[in-house]
């Protein structure tokens, strides 16, 4: 389910312009992580993409549908957002309930429902959990909530908005085989964050934003070697490509794979 964004502008009441004429088609299946400073209109773009928000001017496209002729309802059957905020999200008084909220409203069955909310809570690590109050969790507990409940929704597309903040190592790592999960399902993940490094080794396209515009446009490898565009974006490459131009070497890692190849070349060269 292609997703397309066609000159897309957006203004807030307040007369701030926060999306400037964007064009951004996503294929099917894709991994895209979208980069860029606080402000930089990463959010606005993505929130168009259910509805929250209608273009000021331009085209939003979500398969064969326009989103200004869809209602939010309708739209969320085929694009799952998890906010920044689970609280925003959350609302009911066991995470069963929450998880089980949006499969109910799709018209699953029980036997359903049970289904999707077991899977969910099991890929999230939240089983444990499922009769607990959703506030009585962690932020890191309430944010996997949130995925998991759109996880349940079984959705082509979904959006992670910040998925790693708060989360420890375990959680990091737990959203990333999400991420992969979904990859291998066929869906499309568009993810919305800070941390380089889960970019780098999760997605396979990269967008820097800001003031509203595309600056760059491509694989991590393409993206994190554009200097004056991470600069516009005040956004800095992954931290082992930082430590690699430090230490001198003329290679580019971003995975710790690569990192470790390097090296060993490096080791290699002067022995």
């Amino acid at each position: 389910m292609e997703i397309r964004f066609d000159q897309v502008r957006y203004s807030y009441p307040s007369g701030v312009e926060a999306v400037r004429g964007i064009s951004l088609t996503v294929p099917t299946g894709e991994r895209l992580a979208i980069v860029g400073q606080n402000g930089a209109g990463k959010t606005t773009l993505v929130r168009h993409l259910n509805g929250i928000f209608r273009p000021s001017h331009g085209s939003v496209y979500v398969g064969d549908w326009t989103t200004s002729g869809k209602q939010i309802a309708d739209l969320s059957a085929r694009v799952g957002y998890v906010f920044q905020n689970p609280d925003e999200q959350l609302f009911a008084r066991t995470v069963r309930q929450d998880v089980a909220f949006g499969p109910k409203n799709l018209g699953c069955d029980e036997e359903e429902q049970e289904r999707r909310v077991r899977e969910s809570l099991e890929l999230t690590g939240l089983s444990e959990h499922a009769d607990v109050h959703p506030h009585h969790l962690s932020l890191s507990e309430r944010k996997r909530v949130a995925i998991a409940a759109v996880l349940a929704m079984e959705t082509p597309i979904v959006v992670l908005d910040e998925p790693t903040t708060g989360q420890d190592e375990l959680g990091v790592r737990m959203v990333a085989e999400i991420t992969q999960a979904l990859a291998r399902d066929g869906r499309t993940v568009i993810a919305i964050t800070h941390d380089m490094d889960f970019c780098a080794e999760n997605f396979e396209r990269v967008v820097v934003m800001a003031q509203g515009e595309i600056q760059a446009d491509g694989t991590p490898e393409e993206v994190f070697v554009q200097t004056e565009a991470l600069d516009h974006a005040a956004v800095e490459p992954p931290q082992l490509m930082r430590l690699a131009t430090k230490l001198g070497w003329h290679t580019t890692p971003l995975r710790v794979e690569d990192f470790v190849g390097g090296l060993s070349d490096v080791r290699n060269s002067t022995s």
